[in-house]
């Protein structure tokens, strides 16, 4: 139940049937439709909500939007609605302030509906797709892949809480370049293994990271020097084929840890091996989108609004990994999804440019039979991950890289995922130090502490005899004071953030939630005495503060973190 747009809706109403009685009396011309906006203003000092219908409809009014405003409030009936007041400010805001009744029936929305408050419908089931981490599965995961796993996962509950249909999916780059390094790489480290000497040859641009290392020692203990009699290429291939499944199932580990799991792992070599991509190259092709040059074949993307044509098949007959995209992306529609939302990197930032381009060109979504709008990039930026003030290398391939892993062994779950989950739009400054600090400086931590406060406030009120009461059982209209009233406006806007983070696909509006939610009532809780009150304010506030309980309960829950009861 959305308290917030129920009010907005009803603001919408009174004004409409206000322009009614005013144009049946002939103080206003008839045929104006009076649509505005209804916002909630930063000062609330002249009303909760402030409406613009007067100045929209100053120019087909012909009247001057102030004149207006004063004519529609002098019509303006209030009676049986939320709001206790309506004044003029500015060149023709009309201001409403809500009345005890709005701030009473936010307490009993959230006793009705408890888990699922802040959820909607809005969604109506459709399907959505989210793809998010899918990096390559030839060495761990770093602090990089985490910033995009937990935006991703948070926004696909986001989604869910706003009642969409929602399907994660991790896209397993296992075919390509670098997995054929990959076995290369690991074929170096055996074959020193098994020579017990550092003079076989490691390829060029070869991974080498301790992990590579590791696995290899994993294969030699497993196969012995059995493996080192094979042809190369025979070697090679064999070592891809346990390297592959076995760093993916430590990504499945740590992810898990991470608190994330995948629908589906999502094989990029089954596109290839299921000539998907050859499929798509070929429908392509028939409708003379692609032409030859060097050997190789070549999309004509500029004549698709693109800035550079793009190699579809390598001169060597290998397909590319552009081509492996349209089809991947193909396919995403086919399956059916009415949206298919991905989380790229900022170092990612011109090729989803190039492949949105792509992908929306009338021509090539003809040729495939499919709706190109379904696709949207969410692209986040790049993160500096600092110690003590000096930053963190994150070099994968010099062996120095911070891994997940690593990361999750120094600092909780609950503070990286709050912390990579802000400010997806900006560069992010994660600070290892500040994410594991108990006070206020630490965001999770605040919020958290809100909680573990209210839980600590409940259980010794409980042992004075004071049970947290039905609404029925309180005076919700004791719940007068501004600290009071400010605290449940804030609970009322959950399921407005919600909606919204899920229109914009931004679920870093969760916690900039959480945190002025958690303001809020820290705030309260200073002003406004609890213990020792008269019964019947007691018993009012204890309910607010249980309610506030239950609110932050299911913001959380939203980000996978855990609510304390101690701290």
């Amino acid at each position: 139940m959305n308290l917030i747009e129920i009010a907005k809706a009803q603001i919408n109403t009174l004004i409409n049937n206000a322009y009614d009685r005013a144009r049946l009396s002939g103080v206003l011309l008839e045929g104006a439709s009076l649509i505005g906006a209804v916002e909630i203003p930063r000062d609330t000092s002249y009303g909760d909500f402030a409406a613009t219908h007067a100045m929209a409809a100053a120019k087909i009014l012909k009247k001057a939007p102030k004149q207006i405003a004063e004519i529609l409030v002098d019509n303006i009936d209030l009676e049986n609605s939320y709001f206790s007041y309506v004044n003029i400010a500015g060149p023709g805001f009309i201001n409403f302030t809500v009345s005890k009744d709005w701030y009473s029936e936010v307490l009993l929305a959230v006793e009705k509906t408890k888990n699922d408050y802040g959820a909607s419908n809005i969604g109506a089931g459709k399907r959505f797709m989210v793809e998010f981490v899918s990096a390559n599965p030839t060495g761990p995961m770093t602090v990089g892949n985490a910033r995009g796993g937990v935006l991703g996962d948070t926004l696909a509950s986001v989604l869910q809480k706003a009642g969409y249909d929602v399907w994660r999916e991790f896209l397993l780059n296992d075919a390509g370049n670098q997995v054929d390094l990959f076995g290369k790489s690991i074929n170096a480290r055996y074959m020193q293994i098994c020579d017990c000497e550092e003079s076989f040859e490691f390829p060029e641009n070869g991974y080498h990271g301790d992990d590579i290392k590791e696995l290899a020692e994993i294969i030699y203990e497993k196969f012995g020097d059995s493996l080192k009699k094979l042809d190369e290429n025979e070697r090679i291939e064999r070592l891809i084929e346990f390297g592959i499944p076995y760093n993916v199932s430590l990504m499945k580990e740590h992810l898990a840890r991470y608190r994330i799991h995948f629908d589906e792992w999502f094989s990029e070599s089954s596109m290839h091996k299921s000539g998907y991509v050859t499929e798509t190259i070929n429908l392509l092709d028939k409708a003379g989108l692609l032409y030859e040059k060097d050997g190789a074949l070549w999309l004509n993307n500029i004549a698709l609004g693109g800035d550079k044509d793009e190699v579809m098949r390598k001169s060597n007959g290998f397909n590319t990994y552009y081509a492996m995209d349209i089809a991947y992306h193909r396919n995403k529609i086919e399956r059916g999804f009415d949206k298919a939302i991905e989380i790229w990197g900022g170092d990612h930032h011109g090729h989803a440019k190039r492949l949105m381009t792509t992908m929306t060109a009338p021509e090539l979504c003809n040729a495939l039979n499919i709706d190109g709008s379904k696709i949207h990039f969410l692209l986040m930026q790049m993160m500096r991950i600092v110690r003590d003030g000096e930053p963190v290398k994150v070099s994968k391939r010099t062996g120095k890289a911070l891994t997940l892993n690593d990361m999750l062994d120094e600092i909780p779950v609950d503070a990286c995922r709050f912390f990579f989950n802000a400010h997806p739009d900006s560069q992010l400054e994660f600070d290892l130090g500040l994410a594991i600090r108990q006070d206020s400086e630490n965001p999770v931590y605040y919020v958290q502490y809100a909680y573990a406060r209210i839980c600590s406030l409940i259980t010794n009120l409980e042992a004075d005899g004071f049970i947290v009461p039905k609404y029925s059982q309180i005076d919700a209209g004791l719940l007068s004071s501004d600290a009071e009233k400010e605290l449940i406006k804030q609970i009322a806007m959950l399921p407005e953030e919600v909606k919204n983070a899920a229109r914009d696909y931004d679920p870093s509006k969760i916690n900039k939630y959480l945190v002025e939610l958690a303001t809020k009532f820290h705030k309260f809780y200073t002003v406004c005495k609890i213990k020792g009150e008269e019964q019947n304010i007691l018993l009012a506030r204890l309910k607010l503060v249980n309610t506030t309980k239950q609110v932050i309960k299911n913001s959380l829950d939203i980000l996978k973190i855990t609510a304390p009861e101690k701290m």
